[in-house]
């Protein structure tokens, strides 16, 4: 079963990430806080866009749903 320190890991390894919070105790629901300087310049589609390519295949296969809210490091200053 998948946890939530794991699917941590697993964005940080493919997406530099100067905070991240993922909540989900029951292996398959998430909710994931990103922050990354990778997000500078995109749109809220394409910064979920790269959070699913940094699960690859992991996101068809292991998790059923991830919901998501992704700041750069300056909105995320701003909060």
């Amino acid at each position: 079963m998948l946890t939530s320190e794991q699917l941590k890991e697993y964005i940080q390894q493919g997406l530099p990430c100067d905070y991240i919070d993922v909540q989900g105790n029951d292996g398959q629901h998430f909710e994931a806080v990103i922050v990354s300087p990778e997000f500078t310049g995109k749109s809220m589609v394409q910064q979920h866009q790269l959070v699913y390519k940094a699960l690859g295949p992991r996101m068809r296969d292991e998790i059923h749903a991830l919901s998501m809210r992704t700041f750069t490091p300056e909105t995320w200053a701003k909060r």
